[in-house]
């Protein structure tokens, strides 16, 4: 009787420890996160860590951002011609990428959004587009696989060639 106390209380500890290991590794949370740029082709860097994931899980991300940018013509001089040979975009961007959790239940990784595109704006003959300057806002990290999402604050802008 003694031994199948023993046992019965070895099997509800091993049990309880299961249930502990794996809670721990249910809890979902950003550690970090952070942007930085735009950089020299107006890319934003979002860069998180996120724990509590579990070991080995396949995560799903979405950065976004409301994005603005303006593209302008410029000469042969590198000069902007004072003509309407501008035009400005905006709306939302976002960046997408799956990774795979480590042995401590966590990812460390990073994604980038691009600015808005120019659309069907050319430049006419003899100028060349140029993206002008680029700004995001609203910006954050979404684990679509859990649905945590942390929002990184501020405004992010670059000026490339004042108009």
């Amino acid at each position: 009787m003694r031994r199948l106390t023993g046992i019965a209380a070895a099997l509800a500890a091993a049990v309880v420890l299961a249930f502990a290991g794996s809670a721990s590794a249910t809890s979902p949370h950003f550690v970090r996160a952070s942007a930085s740029g735009p950089n020299t082709a107006g890319q934003l860097v979002v860069s998180f860590k996120e724990a509590g994931l579990g070991d080995n899980q396949l995560i799903a991300y979405l950065a976004s951002a409301d994005g603005s940018a303006t593209y302008a013509c410029i000469n042969g001089g590198d000069r902007h011609p004072q003509a309407t040979n501008k035009e400005s975009f905006s709306g939302p961007v976002t960046a997408r990428g799956t990774f795979r959790s480590g042995k401590n239940g966590s990812i460390s990784q990073s994604l980038t959004l691009n600015p808005p595109g120019p659309g069907d704006f050319t430049c006419p003959p003899g100028q060349r587009r140029i993206l002008a300057d680029v700004s995001y806002t609203n910006v954050a990290i979404t684990d679509t696989t859990n649905d945590v999402t942390e929002g990184i604050p501020g405004t992010f802008s670059r000026v490339f060639f004042a108009l």
